[in-house]
């Protein structure tokens, strides 16, 4: 039975617990050893190129760190496993992920970051029961808003709102950003929300995050976490949020399918928009981008309304979908290593601080005790999810059934909002190649 607040506690306890861990790092002493990561973040290279720097001059163990293009990263493992240098430490997508990835998956029971995870129910288990995977982190995603922005609405004569306490649900949403779409020049906005980026590859937000809200009240409907066919009966309330998006806008709809991600966060940082949706990972990017004008203190989360009754009592998506996963097919000695640079990463001081600090993980490990990123988005998860009051959306889907599916949901949606189909075949799309892939796994 799919139980929504149960999977949520678990990520609550995961990010908050407290505990410690003893320091079990590399000795430095296995010099045949090496490790080669092979890292699906595009928005963390260059840390953790540090991180592998430090990590080398520390212990003498080499690190690679490859980062696949966004959007590509199953394509890019494939390809990198057959090679004779293959990727050591690789992520897996979820339970989807494993049955593809089983045969590389080394078993992590024994090893000392999987010990420390501070709810074993978060670890990525085999059929067999045994441990495959490790989460990297509990991440949250919603509606990224600029409380600036929003202030200057509220002081405006005739506004539909006078905090965003008031937004609440869609209905009210929809009411707020399509006064603020009208007044944007009083607002010296460009629209309401940053682009909706369609381009291939960069549409992820929309065929997976977005996603995740209708494929979770379908499966609590239906009291499952899987479906082998999905009715999509939460369409209307997808397409609800996905058209408000298309309309209150920086851009017409009809030119989302050649804007990019990197756009969207743009546009965000510059003023130009006062809604965004994304991570908590966003505000790295956010902070950096050239001409930022977005203050810590502005940088806030809602939850994504898409009009479901009850959905006042929703907060935002909370979960995890990247799992560390040490390739059993590498040498025992690379193997060694790679475990024992993981063991570095979460649990030494210098490897905590780049967790925290730089990559802005809230990590799942006791060692890490009630540590949280310093950086406004992370301590909104925090408030989010110590909210009596909310029951966060968990993540659900790591159980999409491909890469495939998500694609030609994508590019269905790139299609509608150029004016070439309806939404009736946008549905179709998604029940259809949903049903085709489910079953392509045999």
């Amino acid at each position: 039975m799919f139980n929504a607040k149960r999977a949520v506690s678990l990520m609550t306890v995961a990010a908050f617990a407290l505990g410690g861990l003893a320091a079990c790092g590399s000795d430095g002493g296995d010099d045949e050893g090496s490790v080669y990561f092979l890292n699906w973040k595009p928005e963390s290279e260059e840390t953790y190129k540090e991180i592998a720097k430090v990590y080398e001059e520390e212990t003498g163990v080499p690190v690679k760190v490859v980062t696949a293009a966004s959007g590509t990263y199953e394509q890019t493992l494939k390809s990198e496993v057959t090679k004779s240098d293959a990727p050591t430490l690789f992520q897996i997508n979820g339970p989807m992920g494993l049955k593809s990835w089983q045969s590389y998956a080394l078993e992590l029971d024994d090893t000392d970051f999987a010990k420390d995870l501070n709810d074993p129910g978060l670890a990525l288990k085999g059929e067999d029961g045994k441990v495959y995977g490790v989460p990297l982190a509990v991440e949250g995603y919603g509606l990224i808003y600029n409380q600036a922005i929003f202030d200057d609405y509220f002081a405006l004569d005739g506004a539909k709102a006078s905090s965003v306490d008031e937004i609440d649900g869609f209905d009210k949403l929809k009411e707020v950003t399509d006064d603020m779409q009208a007044r944007k020049d009083e607002l010296g906005i460009d629209g309401v929300f940053a682009v909706t980026s369609l381009a291939s590859g960069e549409d992820w937000r929309w065929q997976t995050h977005l996603a995740n809200i209708p494929v979770f009240y379908e499966y609590r409907d239906e009291g499952v976490t899987d479906m082998q066919e999905i009715g999509f009966t939460y369409s209307d309330n997808y397409k609800n949020i996905f058209d408000l998006y298309l309309t209150n806008s920086t851009v017409e709809p009809a030119l989302t399918p050649s804007k990019t991600v990197t756009d969207s966060m743009q546009e965000f940082a510059t003023g130009k928009a006062a809604i965004v949706q994304n991570g908590n990972w966003a505000w790295s990017q956010i902070k950096d981008i050239e001409g930022n004008v977005v203050a810590e203190e502005d940088i806030k989360f809602m939850p994504i309304y898409t009009g479901v009754e009850g959905e006042e009592s929703m907060g935002i998506n909370v979960g995890t979908e990247a799992f560390m996963a040490v390739n059993a097919k590498a040498s025992e000695a690379d193997q060694q290593a790679t475990i024992d640079f993981v063991n570095w990463l979460f649990s030494s001081e210098t490897g905590m601080t780049y967790v925290t600090e730089d990559l802005g993980f809230i990590a799942p490990f006791k060692a890490f005790g009630d540590s949280t990123p310093n950086d406004p988005l992370a301590i909104q998860i925090s408030t989010y999810l110590t909210n009596p009051d909310l029951e966060a959306i968990p993540w659900v889907f790591t159980t999409f059934p491909s890469q495939q599916f998500k694609e030609e949901f994508g590019q269905s949606l790139a299609q509608y909002a150029s004016g070439n189909i309806e939404w009736d075949e946008v549905t179709d799309t998604f029940i259809t190649s949903w049903a085709r892939e489910k079953a392509n796994l045999g």
